[in-house]
């Protein structure tokens, strides 16, 4: 049976442009388009789609109070469209935040090199978030606000981890309600309890490297925000994601984070409690002398799919750091990744994987699990307590 997709936007063209796309594949149906957030609530009720693709402004309802909406009231997998501007960034991150599960951006030429490739990423999208189950965002006061959700017991956990490592910063209501794990495009599972009993391998790190693609956002937002002030290491940051939303998500992130968050940038020196996201569009690799590592950022080869990619970092901190990196790989399509740290394995590396139960997409880490690489796989909410624990924080 096809995947059943409604098509959001208020533009008729664009409309009919997505829609045609999505038709070509034998694998998808467009059942019905609407022209508002709105309409787009009445639609979801009606016809009861699997997907849906939403545009983020638009009148009468915007999407992400549709999105919100929607998420609360009748939750499903939802790809956005967005500009390619800071503005644009903010306000996808915002939809992800609601509940979205992907975005792309709205001008194709954008997302690939030519034509077909473009018109293949977006099938391939649709039917990637199609799979995963959603929850509903419920809210004490109203269904269009995540401000007052149920506390999750992931929240709790990230919630007693902050606690115990001393001095939060002091945040504002809208950043306490961003710090909240957004489960709402990622169904994590509950069957390791917060009282998992995990044991540290006795290994010594010099860098934590995170890779991770579709719902990497969310992901990284959990895993980031449980982390001490004081935590010991520099780390990096790869998410699939174009070069004017790094600068904007790396803000967010370091705007929530005990810890630093920065957009990596050309020689950088590696600093304990500072974490350095990839820049969209570019290569992160490392360069200098152990002790004092610097930040390479190159534009690399067209032919490579993924700017940022998580293996050429990966494979970077193998022939730097050795067996002295520990690498997570989070939700994400396709198999970026499983190369880089196969190679950080070679070394001696320590290298993790998020659980399928807790993926956006079970891509990345599938990859890396199937090949024998990590050695743990792990639930979102899990992640940064066994990392804390490793480090011997616990």
């Amino acid at each position: 049976m096809a995947i059943k997709v409604l098509v959001v936007d208020d533009s008729s063209f664009f409309r009919r442009r997505v829609s045609e796309i999505i038709n070509k594949s034998p694998a998808l149906e467009v059942i019905a388009t609407a022209n508002n957030g709105q309409e787009a609530i009445d639609m979801v009720a009606k016809y009861k789609p699997d997907v849906v693709t939403m545009d983020i402004e638009m009148p009468v309802m915007d999407g992400i109070t549709a999105v919100k909406k929607i998420m609360a009231i009748n939750p499903l997998p939802i790809l956005m469209f967005s500009s390619l501007t800071h503005q644009g960034a903010s306000a996808t991150l915002d939809a992800l935040e609601a509940g979205a599960s992907d975005f792309l951006p709205k001008k194709f030429e954008d997302i690939a090199r030519d034509k077909e490739e473009a018109i293949k990423l977006l099938q391939q999208r649709i039917q990637a978030i199609a799979s995963r189950r959603v929850s509903r965002v419920t809210s004490k006061s109203s269904p269009t606000s995540t401000a007052n959700s149920t506390p999750k017991p992931a929240l709790s956990a990230l919630k007693k981890l902050n606690e115990r490592n001393h001095a939060p910063k002091v945040q504002t209501t809208a950043q306490l309600r961003q710090t909240q794990p957004l489960k709402a495009a990622t169904k994590v599972v509950d069957s390791v309890p917060a009282n998992k009993f995990f044991k540290a391998s006795g290994k010594s790190y010099e860098v934590l490297a995170i890779g991770t693609s579709t719902g990497g956002p969310v992901a990284l937002q959990t895993v980031l925000t449980a982390l001490p002030r004081n935590f010991k290491l520099p780390i990096l940051l790869i998410q699939h994601m174009p070069g004017t939303f790094t600068k904007a998500f790396a803000e967010r992130l370091n705007g929530l984070c005990q810890i630093s968050v920065k957009e990596a940038s050309d020689g950088d020196v590696l600093q304990p409690g500072c974490a350095y996201l990839a820049p969209g569009g570019k290569q992160m690799l490392l360069d200098g002398r152990s002790g004092s590592a610097k930040i390479r950022i190159h534009d690399g080869s067209e032919k490579l799919n993924y700017k940022p990619s998580v293996d050429i970092t990966f494979a970077s901190l193998s022939k730097f750091y050795g067996k002295k990196v520990l690498a997570v790989v989070l939700t994400g399509m396709g198999a970026d990744g499983r190369d880089g740290a196969r190679m950080l394995k070679e070394q001696g590396a320590e290298i993790w994987a998020q659980d399928e139960a807790s993926c956006v997409v079970y891509g990345m880490p599938q990859a890396v699990t199937k090949a024998g690489i990590a050695t743990e796989s792990l639930p979102l909410d899990q992640v940064s307590r066994r990392i804390l624990v490793e480090l011997k924080y616990e």
